[in-house]
């Protein structure tokens, strides 16, 4: 094998040495050793007689090796020609050196990126086998998701207007096409590697913008032979169910003389010159170094009409609330006034529990006059929680806008029951009053061990929970409908009459319900309170919340996208973020 070890990519031609040596007589050391090997292959016959093999070797002369070929039987010839090809390298081999070249590949192709520029300094074997694409290829994949093949791919995370700018002579009429990125078929994964994906590694992954009160989600990923940063939009108000928009801010990519280039994508004519700083951990800025490609001809006014059709999807005279108008003005007076000159800090998605009542993750909600708002929900104990990610002037982006307690089941009355506001009320505030006198006890941290996938094991509230499921499932119905017997899974659902929702088209029937208080403030986060309300869980991918003191309904629905990068280490870390994003804007 190591004759032909060329066919697997070693070194700088992928043909065979032995087709080679044909066209080049005098070879060095490297030839003398595959002439070695050569004979070794050729000049050993292994042959098994039932008790362990025994190799015959060219210098004990034909004769011996015809008298035991004829001992043994002519039908095994065939399989001996076999192991003979098989059986090429040392038996014992004493160090890797010894090994064939295509298994130090693989060996090598398993090691962490950072560790093969040391081990390229052990030896010249070493070296060239670490020049290899199959090695660079593979942890690029392994250690940022990079799929695409560099000299196959056509480059993605850009159109292909944007890849090339197109020059119009006016007097031919005709037009020629000017290359805007350099030719990534001359490429190589090594090169991707130490240049673009290893020295930006640590801004992959989820960061929140500091961006005041309304905050953000953008995500960092290796698109292609792109490093993009994506700002993830909720869907325009009030179809929460639809799919997230995305929104590039910045990209970096290779450029001449193996350097990576950071460009803004903001605006509205093109990329442009950008720069990326990373200071302290988990944290960095970005800074775009030609502004005036912010700016439309028609001044802020084509700026704002802009603005609203991609952030709403509506023009301002479609919008006949005055109060929504005012928020809406002062969101794009405060958002534009950055440039795209922005600190982001890093946020995690939580692991999850086996016993969890749903997966924890990131959903978008209703949230009134301010619109669609991303909240990031988790289990701690016994309780659920959900963490807004974009926020208002009211309730700003990190804190906690719902505090569910999965302690406290609550069970709907029938459907006729159920459009009284005040028979729902009376539950709510019953358990609230219950909640109130009772002494705060601090959440009991769930022993959590690392599970493959971002899973944990272990929980120290999965007996409350599970008991509390098991009671809101065996309780009666209160109210007429109390004497039915084993109710399903799924019971009827339905808003109570004066509960204003922003989307008519909710789920029809739920699973449980808890009991839980929402944050509600005054504008610029004043006197901030929680209030009761009532936690509906409809299915895995979608749950609402009821309001009572705003007479409001909040229905959510789970954000599908795959985000790589984003779940935290371990409980301990996610807390920490938790408690760090609330001080960002308290």
């Amino acid at each position: 094998m190591a004759v032909c070890a060329r066919l697997c990519g070693v070194g700088q031609s992928r043909r065979c040495r032995r087709r080679q040596r044909h066209n080049q007589p005098d070879q060095g050391s490297d030839s003398d050793m595959d002439e070695e090997e050569e004979e070794r292959i050729v000049g050993k016959t292994v042959i098994s007689n039932g008790c362990g093999p025994e190799i015959l070797s060219a210098a004990a002369g034909p004769s011996v090796a015809h008298n035991a070929i004829g001992e043994f039987g002519s039908s095994n010839v065939k399989r001996l020609s076999y192991e003979a090809v098989v059986n090429t390298g040392p038996p014992n081999p004493q160090s890797l050196l010894h090994l064939p070249p295509e298994l130090l590949v693989e060996i090598f192709s398993s090691l962490p990126g950072t560790e093969l520029p040391t081990l390229a300094l052990v030896c010249k074997k070493f070296r060239q086998i670490l020049n290899t694409e199959t090695v660079w290829r593979r942890r690029c994949t392994e250690e940022f998701g990079m799929r695409e093949d560099l000299r196959k791919m056509e480059v993605v995370g850009v159109s292909s207007r944007e890849l090339y700018a197109k020059c119009v002579n006016l007097r031919v009429k005709s037009g020629r096409f000017m290359k805007l990125l350099p030719d990534y078929e001359h490429m190589d994964y090594r090169d991707v590697y130490i240049h673009l994906l290893h020295p930006y590694r640590h801004i992959l992954g989820l960061w929140q913008p500091d961006i005041g009160p309304y905050g953000g989600l953008l995500n960092v990923e290796v698109d292609g032979l792109f490093i993009i940063g994506w700002m993830y939009l909720p869907p325009h108000d009030p179809r929460v169910e639809d799919p997230m928009r995305r929104r590039p801010l910045f990209r970096i990519h290779m450029w001449e003389s193996n350097r990576a280039v950071v460009e803004c994508m903001y605006g509205h004519k093109g990329p442009h010159k950008g720069d990326i700083q990373i200071g302290k951990k988990d944290e960095f800025s970005t800074k775009c170094n030609q502004t005036d490609h912010h700016r439309m001809p028609g001044g802020r006014q084509e700026e704002f009409r802009t603005w609203l059709e991609e952030e709403w999807g509506r023009t301002l005279e479609d919008i006949f609330h005055e109060h929504m108008q005012e928020l809406i003005l002062m969101k794009f007076i405060y958002t534009s006034q950055y440039d795209n000159c922005l600190t982001y800090r890093r946020i995690y998605l939580p692991p999850r529990l086996p016993s969890d009542l749903l997966q924890p993750g990131l959903f978008k909600g209703t949230y009134g006059s301010h619109g669609l708002e991303i909240v990031m929900l988790s289990f701690h104990g016994s309780r659920f929680r959900a963490t807004k990610l974009t926020g208002d002037p009211n309730v700003p982006a990190g804190q906690l806008t719902l505090d569910v307690d999965l302690n406290r089941p609550v069970r709907l009355p029938d459907l006729e029951h159920q459009r009284s506001v005040e028979e729902l009320s009376r539950l709510v505030l019953g358990m609230h009053e219950e909640a109130q006198q009772e002494p705060q006890s601090p959440d009991v941290a769930p022993q959590r061990a690392p599970n493959g996938d971002g899973a944990v094991a272990g929980d120290a509230g999965a007996e409350s929970l599970e008991a509390a499921m098991d009671a809101q499932s065996e309780s009666p119905r209160p109210g007429p409908s109390s004497s039915s017997s084993a109710p399903s899974d799924a019971q009827p659902f339905i808003l109570p009459l004066g509960v204003m929702a922003r989307n008519e088209v909710y789920p029809r029937t739920c699973k449980m319900c808890f009991y839980g208080t929402g944050l509600i403030a005054g504008h610029g986060f004043t006197s901030p309170e929680r209030t009761p309300g009532l936690f509906v869980l409809f299915d895995e991918d979608r749950f609402g919340f009821i309001w009572l003191e705003l007479k409001s309904f909040s229905l959510y629905s789970r954000l599908t996208d795959r985000l790589a990068h984003a779940y935290a280490p371990n409980m301990e870390r996610f807390e920490a973020m938790l408690r760090n994003m609330q001080s960002w804007t308290s």
